[in-house]
């Protein structure tokens, strides 16, 4: 055999066993229940939440995500939140707004991050960067600094901590506390809330319910 038939036929069998190999197809990692998105995105929300039949939030955002597969399961509202919510006569309780909001509902926690600011109906302004309202405890707390502006003083400080209703509630490492009189500035006899330089208490009447109200931004 010659030089020529022998590279010929040595061709011939490597073409032959490279058609034979199986065809190697590039696929990506498979996905995993830890990767996944969520199940379900809605852009532009404008709706009413009930809880056990009675109507109890209005909640208003750009983007609302909730994920049933991570661990808790949670909503996600990565672009602003406004909520309203409502005692059992449909009446406006509180405004709630924040950068950021995230609510664990099986837990029934809400963690609010960013320009997180709560008015309610008697008047009471709270703002800060967290809150967290625990459903379950029937309470609200916040780790970070927090200014809070009733009819009567004013008061900040670095902890915080009320019932969900904020009518009842503790400031403690407080920056100041002051009495708003006619003017502005009223008088420090009798008030108690300066006796106590870690710790600010504030038990509050329960005024009259306004009219429920559109949702808006709330002015600080």
């Amino acid at each position: 055999m010659s030089v020529r038939t022998l590279l010929a036929v040595c061709l011939t069998v490597v073409l032959v066993t490279t058609s034979c190999d199986e065809v190697q197809e590039h696929m990506a990692p498979a996905i995993h229940e830890r990767d996944s998105v969520s199940v379900m995105t809605s852009y532009g929300v404008n709706t009413l939440i009930s809880d056990s039949g009675v109507i109890k939030y209005r909640i208003v955002t750009e983007k609302w995500e909730v994920n049933q597969v991570k661990n808790p399961k949670l909503w996600i509202f990565s672009q602003g939140l406004f909520l309203e919510q409502f005692d059992e006569k449909f009446h406006v309780e509180a405004y709630i707004q924040a950068d950021t909001a995230y609510n664990y509902y099986e837990r029934k926690l809400w963690e609010l991050r960013g320009r997180v600011k709560v008015r309610t109906k008697d008047g009471l302004r709270f703002s800060s960067e967290e809150l967290f309202w625990d459903q379950m405890k029937h309470e609200m707390y916040s780790n970070r600094f927090s200014h809070i502006v009733t009819p009567e003083r004013e008061m900040q400080g670095t902890y915080f901590l009320s019932d969900e209703h904020l009518t009842h509630y503790t400031v403690s490492n407080s920056k100041g506390s002051f009495v708003r009189g006619k003017d502005g500035f009223g008088s420090n006899e009798g008030d108690s809330i300066l006796s106590a330089p870690d710790s600010v208490k504030s038990q509050r009447r329960q005024p009259t319910v306004p009219k429920a109200a559109s949702p808006k931004p709330i002015g600080m």
